[in-house]
């Protein structure tokens, strides 16, 4: 998962806030291929979110599709700088949505993500993956799209301190599951 994601984000970087306000300005005027530079420019982190929150490559697909039929649709007013954010605001409600309506479905998702990865990050991404759903998405977000609590609580309409005990969380299930199979050391 990490691999295909860093390929994703390293095709056209990190979106630069401006590009995108100027992108969002031409949607807004109705040119397309503003749109499709958005799209290939928030892919990734759109994606990532997705992906992050599922578990599943599929519904992570059918979820970034849905955000940009959205951002089409709707063509947002935002405040400069907030585009990324919506985006990944609108994706994180996305995957609830889908996440409540799957629920019902009682459907099993597939671990699609260790099928395309390193053999170095197997293990990771296999403790990763069995995290809680909102706990996995707050590490995605800190940790690969760099956003802080703050700005994750917001985007997950929870309060900041919320976000701050589901990284802690994360971050010492992960730790100890990874020192009980050998692959972290505390270095006492």
């Amino acid at each position: 998962m990490l691999m295909l994601l860093a390929a994703l984000q390293s095709e056209y970087g990190v979106p630069d806030p401006q590009q995108l306000e100027g992108l969002m300005a031409g949607l807004a005027a109705g040119d397309r291929e503003s749109l499709a530079q958005l799209y290939h420019r928030t892919r990734a982190a759109v994606y990532g979110l997705a992906l992050s929150i599922l578990g599943s490559g599929h519904d992570a697909e059918d979820v970034t599709q849905t955000v940009f039929l959205k951002l089409m649709e709707k063509q947002p007013e935002l405040e400069p700088g907030k585009e990324r954010a919506w985006l990944l605001q609108v994706t994180a409600n996305e995957c609830r949505s889908l996440y409540r309506w799957l629920r019902r479905r009682s459907t099993v998702s597939l671990d699609e993500a260790l099928a395309v990865a390193a053999p170095e990050y197997t293990p990771l991404l296999t403790h990763v993956m069995q995290q809680r759903p909102k706990d996995r998405a707050v590490l995605y977000l800190f940790y690969y799209e760099g956003f802080s609590t703050e700005e994750i609580g917001r985007m997950l309409h929870t309060s900041q301190s919320a976000v701050t005990t589901r990284l802690h969380r994360a971050r010492k299930t992960l730790k100890a599951t990874l020192e009980q199979e050998g692959y972290y050391e505390t270095g006492l």
